[in-house]
């Protein structure tokens, strides 16, 4: 197993972090792997805001749930959707598809990924920060995107102050369908459960009695955050 694969499979989601800064060395580096990542048709359409202002950071932080490490990471960057770029090459661009809308979240996923990749083969730790998107009309305009651009999610990074357990998946048999979608076995979901009721219950911290199934199934019954389709739209995206 090479140094890439043993970088992959130890990700956990780092929410403490030193005061130590990131080396300006080492975030080019990580935002040059960003860059390095793919894009459908070439098209670029991700924006990165590196936010290093501190009232700014502090109010991200309230925006995104109260969550401390977001004003407290070394840096945090903000993911975009971006088609403002092209509409200013050319009026006549119709960033409005869903299809476009759709790139633009994959392809700000997969820069996103590379990045943390990159860090975490430095030793540092992070964590995807979806809670942006509680109050996306409010962090749109603090960090002030024009039309045709849009916030996803933010990413805080820094060195971690805590070290905690690898979180289990969902085996691979399960995930991965052969030629066709297979049927789901509800034994291997049982299987899954235990495993992660042991996980939570005996972790290092925030310790619960809970399963996958209880977690997801809560999540999953309310509205998930109706006001995203607005958002989009009045930013000019995803109306048809």
């Amino acid at each position: 197993m090479n140094s890439t694969i043993q970088t992959i499979l130890a990700h956990r989601s780092i929410r403490k972090f030193t005061q130590q800064p990131i080396d300006s060395n080492q975030l080019d580096t990580i935002l040059q792997a960003g860059l390095a990542a793919s894009s459908s048709s070439l098209l670029q359409v991700v924006s990165i805001i590196r936010v290093t202002d501190k009232e700014k950071r502090q109010r991200l932080a309230q925006f995104a749930g109260n969550q401390a490490y977001v004003e407290n990471a070394a840096e945090f960057l903000v993911f975009c959707i971006d088609y403002q770029r092209h509409a200013s090459i050319n009026p006549d661009v119709q960033a409005d598809f869903t299809e476009l809308t759709l790139i633009g979240a994959v392809d700000s996923g997969i820069m996103a990924q590379n990045c943390l990749l990159a860090a975490e083969s430095m030793g540092l730790g992070g964590v995807y920060i979806g809670g942006l998107r509680n109050n996306a009309k409010h962090v749109d305009e603090l960090l002030g995107l024009p039309e045709n651009t849009a916030i996803l999610f933010g990413m805080c990074l820094g060195h971690p102050d805590q070290n905690p357990e690898v979180k289990p998946r969902l085996p691979a048999h399960v995930i991965v369908h052969e030629n066709q979608y297979k049927t789901l076995n509800l034994a291997d979901i049982e299987s899954y459960d235990q495993k992660m009721h042991d996980y939570y219950a005996n972790r290092s911290s925030n310790q619960k009695q809970s399963t996958w199934s209880q977690e997801v199934t809560t999540k999953l019954a309310g509205e998930s955050r109706p006001h995203i389709l607005p958002y989009l739209n009045e930013k000019g995206l995803l109306k048809r």
